[in-house]
């Protein structure tokens, strides 16, 4: 089922560029686990991909996104359940099978949920002033990938 595209706030897009970036990490994973690259080598990318990006990403959301809401709203506990798990996931010193493939699927419905349902939400309820704090605080920076190891190639 084609979907239309998502209308995004200006102040939001950025946010959602990045969340591009995390179905990308999303199908590299599933190209180097379809491809039998080394976990060691997927994992090297998944660790600096979190450092770099996802941290960030979450930190700007936790401060600045979610509390338009409230952190009581059931959409923001269900994201900030996510953010949770998916940094244990991350972070888990073993490089296995289930774990990636837990990434992958926890991060790619994360994704998509933040943009279908709680970012629509959002941009529908907040304030000229609560949009223009996420652009303030939005590092804008071009996304420069790690390809030292282009293991999904």
């Amino acid at each position: 089922m084609d979907r239309p595209p998502i209308k995004r706030h200006r102040t939001l897009q950025g946010v959602s560029r990045e969340h591009h970036h995390g179905l990308l990490l999303c199908w590299k994973i599933r190209a180097g686990l379809s491809k039998n690259i080394s976990l060691e080598r997927i994992k090297l990318y998944m660790d600096w991909f979190y450092a770099t990006h996802l941290v960030p990403h979450f930190e700007l959301e936790e401060t600045h996104i979610f509390p338009i809401v409230g952190n009581d709203h059931p959409w923001v506990k269900k994201a900030l359940s996510d953010h949770r798990r998916l940094i244990r996931l991350f972070t888990e010193k073993k490089a296995d099978l289930k774990t990636l493939g837990q990434i992958e699927e926890t991060l790619e419905e994360h994704i998509r949920f933040e943009e279908r349902q709680l970012f629509n939400h959002i941009q529908q309820v907040a304030t000229d002033t609560q949009m223009n704090i996420i652009i303030k605080k939005h590092n804008h920076e071009k996304f420069n990938d790690n390809t030292n190891d282009p293991f999904w190639e």
